[in-house]
């Protein structure tokens, strides 16, 4: 058996994967393709937002056609939308966060009008939507509850009208005894870190990692939020997609294969 083919270049590799449900599925699949044994070990799911009515009167406006413009700031958004069935109108535009959501939402059969070219951030969507449209013109912004209203104040601050609404609340899930053994011994090889909640719970549920796991990270802002957290960030992606991610994490040995991490 070849230590490191090109086609499976994780051989061997065990790889903890925070997210459950189609999304945790897709990416467990592009890890096995590459030889990994992937563990899906959710740390975070969505819990409905604990002000439903105002979501519902959001989403029949929405479907009403009283906005010009929708924005996605996550693929959980879009679970929620898809659960709710929610319409949107052909007059109404969706800007998606970035290509991951961009994706979600197209999956789910919703056309996506606008993904931000380098930022693919809250900031950056409401620059280039600024960019875009010199009138005012009426916004639906769909948030988790944690989210900062970065998107609704510079959105607002250019003269649009702002409805922020909470899509859904983010809430931790404790892993399996096994998994926390797993993770504490060195079994897990690398832990896939894709937002700040996720870091977050990283941080919280295995106070000892050890130093030759990799922790990777989906993108540089959620790398800024892991080291927050008090994560040591091995691996950066270099687009916010999971296959960036887990291509970033086959470009090292496997750790205890070797005495130390290549750079």
């Amino acid at each position: 058996m070849t230590e490191h083919t090109h086609d499976r270049p994780l051989n061997g590799w065990r790889v903890l994967v925070p997210r459950g449900g189609p999304w945790g599925d897709g990416v467990a699949a592009s890890l096995r393709s590459r030889g990994a044994v992937p563990v899906v070990a959710p740390l975070i799911n969505f819990a409905p937002t604990t002000d439903q009515a105002t979501l519902d009167a959001a989403l029949e406006k929405l479907a009403a056609g009283a906005y010009d413009w929708l924005t996605v700031t996550s693929a959980t958004t879009v679970d929620v939308m898809f659960a709710h069935r929610a319409t949107v109108p052909s007059t109404t535009k969706i800007a998606a966060v970035g290509e991951t959501t961009a994706a979600a939402l197209q999956a789910a059969g919703y056309e996506v009008a606008l993904v931000p070219d380098d930022d693919n951030s809250a900031a950056g969507m409401a620059e280039q939507l600024i960019g875009l449209e010199r009138k005012p013109r009426s916004i639906l912004a769909l948030r988790s509850e944690i989210a900062k209203p970065v998107l609704s104040v510079k959105l607002t601050e250019a003269g649009h009208r702002v409805d922020s609404v909470v899509a859904y609340r983010t809430v931790g899930v404790p892993v399996t005894e096994r998994i926390m053994r797993d993770v504490q011994n060195g079994r897990i090889n690398a832990i896939l870190i894709t937002s700040g909640s996720v870091a977050q719970q990283v941080r919280e549920q295995f106070p000892e990692i050890p130093d030759e796991t990799l922790l990777a990270a989906i993108g540089p802002r959620t790398a800024k939020d892991a080291r927050k957290a008090g994560l040591p960030i091995t691996v950066i992606a270099d687009r916010q997609t999971v296959d960036a991610l887990i291509e970033a994490v086959s470009q090292f040995p496997l750790p205890h294969a070797a005495d130390e991490v290549a750079p």
